[in-house]
């Protein structure tokens, strides 16, 4: 077998179990009680070993092996979750992130995690167990024809083993004793075992094997092993299931019954006297007991699987992103000869051309459908490795912090999502350290002791806004102006005619800081000035919102970056503009006498609040169009978030799909504009930027 032909499917797929299991732990801290988020963390963890001990990974293995031992304690009820053993895991998962990491620069995935392991350890034979791990060997029972008993020797049932069977035999379920034989000329037998638990747990659960799971991913078995499962298969198709994998030489497969299982139990009974205790320096056996949440609780499963569900079957490819960059373009250029073939059909007005180019145009909008989803993401790639961070650093600095993720569904470009996860980081250490009090401090100012972090994500026309907002210190202007003065920002005489707004951006000046001390999490302003660096390369743009003692907000504007977009067409004179649909509510007509004055603004009154009126023609200096002269005029009402705003336009041409073309560096000085789109008729359209017209 070629390994390296698997690397990169192993890769992805270590890291979606890493990530797994970081945000399963976060719900188990807060709901320890909850054993069947063990029960996830327990089979990522498992399937993680198995991936890392077939594709060679012996360390990864080994240290997955030990975290699986005291999650295996955990969900049979022996042990109870407690502070030291959450940060054990935690600094195992960091462990294995690392390998991972290192395997992905071409490494070996080696590293020391002595330390983890003499924690992990520690765990397993200290107290924090409520009993000693230990077997009873029972009699090899065939009191329905079955033999209970496997190659390598009796069969080993615990109690509550037995009582899980027996409960899933009561109600109505599958419970098969299973023998496996694999060919003696197998190379590697272990991915066959492999093979056979991951059919049995995706169709059941998987009570007890012998030898053990460990046992058998590290070959230590002699070709045989011995399993008792519960599955939702019937015996014909099970069997038939398990010698359609390559290699198996037999697969032997008994139904067992209450009786059967009665039988084993009196056996257990009677050869309880010969109780076997593992060793204390020896080390614990993990029992592959994959025991649905119902029976742990001391209920019989109300379905087979109750917490395994079936997996999926992969039905996706990789596919690399120039290859959808050059996709996007062709289409691009096929949409604008579709609008072309559109407008000269209206003008020749065949009915077989008509009928052509409307199939065309529905099938095209279809293909634009597609094409726009393949590059989409969620932001929750992103947002989902938050929680964890928040937790660490809360914890290292003493205080107490919620996380409140909204939008994580927002769908952004993959290449912005690549790039906008490190100015967020940078963000959120800098609300934890130096944004939110101390516990004492926000008691001392009459705040809750536990503060706030909010994460949100939502659209707004062709963008993206992602905000970062805390409930903590504020931005202290006078301690800001004076930093600012002392590193040269600006002077004295500059300073005075600052701004709010314009103080709070000050941060973002090239080794700005406030802080007394630079700490290893952050300093309010170091680094600031690469944040909004990197998100201005990302064509984007970030403001602060912030008041002192209250708490600041981060406001970052991010592009979809989508290269076709639906669009309202107007006319403002002689000139074409096109406003993103996805940020109109409504457009209307509204006479001259509508329109009111507030404080030398003009303001119209729109479904019972009052919202500003903008001069598209006065923010864009139009030549040839004056609404002044209008007795009535077109408005399109616009909103940016929760802000509305109404804007003039002299004619609506009508909706439209527009392939968005950048300016470049032309026309920069123009903050409403964010694009131009070639029409059907050849002439070019600017492409208005609604958030810019929102104060």
């Amino acid at each position: 077998m070629d390994m390296n032909a698997y690397l990169s499917m192993f890769i992805d797929e270590s890291n979606d179990h890493l990530q797994s299991l970081n945000e399963n732990l976060l719900r188990l801290e807060s709901e320890p009680e909850e054993l069947s988020i063990v029960q996830n963390i327990f089979r990522s963890a498992h399937t993680l070993k198995g991936m890392s001990a077939t594709m060679g990974f012996e360390d990864l293995a080994a240290l997955t092996h030990e975290m699986e031992n005291v999650l295996d304690l955990v969900r049979n009820s022996k042990l109870k979750m407690d502070s030291f053993i959450f940060d054990t895991l935690f600094k195992g998962l960091d462990a294995l992130e690392a390998m991972v990491q290192d395997i992905v620069g071409g490494g070996t995935g080696k590293a020391d995690v002595t330390s983890i392991v003499v924690s992990l350890q520690v765990i397993l034979k200290s107290d924090y167990s409520a009993s000693k791990a230990m077997e009873v060997p029972t009699v090899a029972a065939n009191a329905s024809g079955a033999s209970a008993s496997s190659t390598s020797g009796e069969m080993l049932l615990d109690e509550f083993q037995s009582s899980i069977l027996l409960q899933s035999i009561e109600t109505g379920h599958n419970v098969f004793h299973i023998q496996i034989a694999i060919r003696e000329n197998c190379l590697l037998k272990a991915v066959r075992a492999y093979m056979v638990f991951d059919l049995l747990e995706r169709n059941g659960e998987v009570i007890k094997s012998d030898p053990s799971v460990q046992d058998i991913e590290q070959e230590k078995f002699n070709f045989t092993f011995t399993v008792f499962t519960i599955s939702r298969l019937q015996q014909e198709d099970m069997q038939a299931q398990l010698l359609n994998i390559s290699e198996i030489e037999s697969a032997v497969v008994t139904t067992l019954d209450a009786e059967s299982l009665s039988v084993l139990s009196h056996s257990n009974a009677a050869a309880a006297v010969e109780v076997v205790e593992v060793a204390e320096n020896a080390a614990p056996q993990v029992v592959k007991t994959d025991t649905p949440v119902e029976a742990v609780k001391g209920q019989a499963p109300s379905a087979p699987a109750a917490t395994n569900t079936p997996a999926n079957v992969s039905r996706t490819i990789r596919v690399d992103i120039e290859r959808l960059d050059t996709l996007m373009n062709l289409f691009s250029e096929l949409l604008i000869d579709r609008v072309r073939l559109e407008q000269l059909s209206s003008e020749i007005k065949r009915s077989d051309l008509t009928e052509t180019v409307e199939h065309m145009t529905r099938v095209s909008s279809d293909l634009q459908s597609i094409v726009l989803k393949l590059r989409m993401v969620p932001v929750d790639s992103v947002f989902n490795r938050f929680p964890r961070m928040i937790r660490d650093l809360a914890k290292s600095l003493d205080k107490k912090i919620d996380l409140v993720i909204t939008g994580a569904d927002t769908e952004l470009d993959r290449t912005v999502i690549d790039e906008i996860g490190d100015p967020l980081v940078h963000l959120l250490r800098n609300s934890v350290d130096h944004g939110i009090e101390t516990v004492e401090e926000r008691i001392a100012a009459g705040k809750p002791e536990t503060g706030t972090i909010f994460l949100r994500a939502y659209h707004s026309g062709n963008h993206v806004f992602i905000e970062v907002e805390e409930d903590g210190r504020g931005i202290h202007h006078e301690r800001v102006l004076k930093t600012a003065i002392k590193n040269g920002v600006v002077t004295a005489e500059e300073a005075k005619l600052l701004t709010p707004e314009e103080i709070n951006m000050l941060i973002f000046a090239a080794g700005f800081s406030t802080a007394d001390k630079i700490s290893d999490i952050s300093g309010r302003g170091v680094g600031l000035d690469v944040v909004r660096s990197k998100i201005t390369s990302l064509g984007g743009n970030v403001t602060i919102d912030s008041a002192f003692g209250r708490g600041t907000k981060f406001s970052v504007q991010l592009p979809l970056t989508l290269s076709i977009i639906s669009a309202m067409l107007i006319k403002l004179g002689s000139e074409k503009y096109a406003i993103p649909l996805s940020s109109i509510v409504e457009t209307g007509i509204i006479r001259k006498e509508q329109i009111l004055q507030v404080h030398g603004n003009k303001m119209i009154e729109f479904r019972n609040t009052i919202i500003p009126l903008v001069s598209l023609s006065k923010v864009l200096d139009s030549p040839d169009f004056n609404e002044n002269d209008e007795l009535e005029t077109e408005i399109v009402v616009v909103r940016k978030g929760e802000k509305w705003a109404a804007v003039m336009v002299d004619e609506f041409i009508g909706q439209s799909e527009i392939v968005l073309k950048t300016l470049g560096k032309y026309l920069t000085n123009i903050k409403a504009i964010s694009g131009a789109t070639i029409l059907g008729d050849g002439y070019v359209a600017l492409i208005i930027d609604p958030n810019a017209l929102i104060k």
